[in-house]
C-alpha cells in the first residue's frame, strides 16, 4: 500500500504530489484544509516512503490510488494532483470515476509532454549519496547542473540518512529514469471521459497548460473549467499558496 499521512475529519480530500516530490510538499496546505476535511497526502510509487517497483505508468499508479482508497474505506473523495500527480489523478478519475466526487488538476494537462528534466537527472546523479557527509556537500555537487537553490532544496528533501553511514535516496531514481518516457506520456484513451466536476488550475507564468490544450481537456473532462493563478509558475502551491487554497476551497464547496 502507498505510504500516506492523514489530517483532520470530514469529507475526504486526497492529494497527489509531482515528479521527484513527496507528500510533505503539501503538508502546510493540508493542515489548513484539515479544519474542514479529512486530508490524505500520498507518496506515489517510487517516491517518498512508498514501495519501489521497476514498473511505473499511469494505469498502475491509478490502480495504486484506488487500492489505497479501498484500504482506507474511502468510497468517494475530492481528488487533487499536481504535475505527475495531476496525471495520476486524471487517470484515476477516468478509470475509477465512482471514486472521484470532484477532480482538481494543478498545472498539467492530459497530453504528452516533451522530455524536460535532463538537468534534474544530471544533478541527482552528480554524486553517490552514500559518499556525502552532509546536505551542503550534496548541494555543492548539484550546483553545476542545477544552480537554482529552490529546486536544489526541493530535490534534497529526497535524501535520507542511511543507518550504515552516509545518505540514500528515498525515491527509486533508476526506476523513475527508466520509465520517464511513460511519465511524460498522455493519459486516457479514445472514448474515455470523466463526467464529474473538474477544475484545472494553471500558473500564469507556467507553460504547462496552454489555451490550445482546452479542447483536449474538454473531450476527456466535459465539465472541466480552467482557472489561472497570476504570478505563479509550475509550483502554484509553493508560489501562491493562498490563491490556490482559496480557489480549491471554493470549488470543493460549490
Amino acid at each position: 500500500m502507498l505510504n500516506h499521512k492523514t489530517y483532520g475529519t470530514g469529507p475526504n480530500l486526497v492529494i497527489l504530489h509531482g515528479l521527484f516530490g513527496m507528500l510533505d510538499n503539501w503538508s502546510t496546505l493540508a493542515r489548513r484544509w484539515a479544519e474542514n476535511y479529512t486530508v490524505t497526502l500520498v507518496d506515489l510509487r517510487n517516491h517518498g516512503r512508498s514501495f519501489h517497483s521497476d514498473e511505473m505508468n499511469y494505469a498502475l499508479m491509478a490502480e495504486d490510488v484506488a487500492a489505497l482508497l479501498e484500504e482506507k474505506s474511502i468510497d468517494e473523495c475530492y481528488l487533487m494532483g499536481h504535475s505527475m500527480g495531476g496525471k495520476v489523478a486524471m487517470q484515476t478519475a477516468l478509470t475509477y470515476p465512482d471514486l472521484v466526487k470532484k477532480l482538481i488538476v494543478v498545472d498539467i494537462t492530459p497530453r504528452q509532454y516533451r522530455p524536460g528534466h535532463n538537468d534534474v537527472f544530471a544533478a541527482l546523479e552528480a554524486f553517490d549519496p552514500a559518499d556525502i557527509s552532509d546536505r551542503k556537500e550534496a548541494a555543492r555537487l548539484m550546483n553545476e547542473y542545477m544552480p537554482n537553490p529552490g529546486v536544489q532544496l526541493f530535490l534534497l528533501k529526497n535524501l535520507a540518512r542511511n543507518p550504515e553511514g552516509g545518505y540514500q535516496w528515498r525515491m527509486n531514481l533508476p526506476a523513475i529514469k527508466a520509465n520517464y518516457e511513460k511519465l511524460t506520456g498522455a493519459v486516457g484513451n479514445f472514448g474515455d471521459a470523466y463526467d464529474g466536476p473538474t477544475l484545472f488550475i494553471r500558473g500564469g507564468n507556467s507553460g504547462y497548460v496552454q489555451d490550445d490544450d482546452v479542447e483536449l481537456i474538454n473531450i476527456l473532462f466535459p465539465q472541466a473549467r480552467v482557472e489561472t493563478v497570476d504570478g505563479a509558475g509550475h509550483w502554484v502551491h509553493a508560489e501562491r499558496p493562498e490563491a490556490l487554497f482559496e480557489i480549491v476551497t471554493n470549488f470543493i464547496g460549490e
